[in-house]
């Protein structure tokens, strides 16, 4: 059996925003017991993560190590049509994932007691993001 779920994010610019329970409420609603839970992001300015759901600290401290490793406005880059952070933003989502694979066991996902599902918006600017959410097994 298989089952999808399109979810549509509104970020507020660049950030992370946690998708934990509306990837948890795909999977309840699927009526699968036993698979994976596969997570895709539609864009190539926006990434996703499985990371520390307790501490925002981690969110804070990713978000320093980026900004380190590829900062906004690198002469260095060619493609700026739509300004400093775009080039960078492509780079980060390269360096992050596009997809997450989850399993589900029990019908939920099997997440471990501190690890969160995230959308990671690389823009400054405020963007609609589409996920989607597919489902598989018995």
């Amino acid at each position: 059996m298989i089952a999808r779920e399109e979810l549509r994010i509104e970020t507020q610019g660049r950030g992370t925003y946690d998708l934990s329970d509306a990837v948890k409420r795909a999977v309840a609603a699927s009526g699968i017991d036993t698979g994976l839970c596969n997570v895709f992001i539609c864009h190539t300015s926006a990434s996703l993560i499985l990371s520390e759901n307790a501490d925002p600290d981690v969110m804070r401290d990713l978000e320093t190590f980026m900004s380190r490793q590829v900062p906004d406005g690198d002469p260095t880059f060619k493609h700026n049509a739509e300004g400093p952070d775009d080039m960078p933003a492509h780079v980060r989502s390269i360096l992050t994932q596009s997809d997450l694979n989850l399993p589900v066991s029990g019908g939920r996902c099997a997440l471990g007691t501190w690890q969160g599902v995230y959308l990671w918006e690389h823009r400054h600017a405020a963007h609609s993001r589409r996920v989607i959410v597919t489902v598989q097994g018995d």
